[in-house]
C-alpha cells in the first residue's frame, strides 16, 4: 500500500513539475514564434508599401487591388534619362543652353526604361506572393485605397494593408493570442499589423514603426 502511495505521489510530483515548467516555457515559445511571424509579415507589408508608392508615382493614386499592383510591378517600367555630357561654365557664358548644346551635338540625353520589378526588388523576388501572409497558407493581407478629404478640404490619396493577429498567429495558444491582442490594441489601437490607413493620413507609416 505504501509503495502504491509513493508511486502515485512521485507521478503527481513529476506532473506538477512538468506543468510548472510548461507554464514558463509556453510564453517563451509563443513570444519567439510571434517575433518570427511578425518580422516576416512586416517585411511583406514594407514591400507592399514600396510597390504602392511606385504605383502612385506613375498613376497619381494607390490601388486597392493586388492583381493590379502585382501586374504593375511585374510588367511595367520606369523611364530614366541617360545624360552624356553637361553644360560647362564657358558654354553658359556663350549663351549656350542645354537645348542648344543638344542640337549642336555637344551633349546627349537618351531615355531608357528599367523594369519596375528589377528596380524595386532583388533578383528572384517572389512578386506573385506579395498578397500572401507569411506562415498563413493562402491567407491574404487586406488592402484598400481611397481618397480622403481633410478638415482643410485638401484631398489626400491613401492606402492601407493589414493583417489581424488572429490570422497571423493561428495555431498558437489561444489565450496568449487574446492577451497579446489586448496589449497591442492598447498600445497601437489595432489587433494586428498595418501599414497606412483608410481613416487618416499617416504618410504610409506602419503601426510597428
Amino acid at each position: 500500500m505504501r509503495t502504491a502511495i509513493k508511486s502515485i505521489l512521485a507521478v503527481a510530483i513529476i506532473l506538477v513539475a512538468y506543468l510548472l515548467i510548461e507554464s514558463i516555457n509556453e510564453p517563451i515559445r509563443f513570444n519567439r514564434e510571434v517575433k518570427k511571424r511578425e518580422d516576416a509579415a512586416i517585411q511583406r507589408l514594407k514591400d507592399i508599401r514600396t510597390a504602392q508608392v511606385a504605383y502612385r508615382a506613375k498613376f497619381g493614386e494607390y490601388t486597392g487591388s493586388f492583381d493590379t499592383l502585382i501586374n504593375f510591378v511585374k510588367y511595367d517600367s520606369f523611364p530614366f534619362v541617360m545624360a552624356i555630357g553637361s553644360i560647362t561654365d564657358s558654354m553658359y557664358d556663350l549663351g549656350i543652353t542645354e537645348k542648344k548644346a543638344m542640337e549642336m551635338g555637344l551633349i546627349t540625353r537618351d531615355t531608357n526604361y528599367v523594369m519596375i520589378l528589377d528596380s524595386l526588388f532583388e533578383t528572384g523576388y517572389p512578386i506573385d506572393s506579395l498578397r500572401y501572409v507569411p506562415y498563413c497558407d493562402t491567407h491574404q493581407f487586406f488592402m484598400g485605397a481611397k481618397e480622403l478629404v481633410t478638415v482643410s478640404k485638401v484631398k489626400v490619396k491613401v492606402f492601407e494593408a493589414s493583417i489581424l493577429n488572429d490570422i497571423l498567429l493561428h495555431g498558437l495558444n489561444k489565450q496568449l493570442i487574446i492577451n497579446y491582442n489586448a496589449e497591442r490594441e492598447k498600445i497601437v489601437g489595432f489587433k494586428g499589423l498595418k501599414v497606412g490607413s483608410l481613416e487618416v493620413s499617416t504618410n504610409n507609416a506602419g503601426n510597428w514603426e
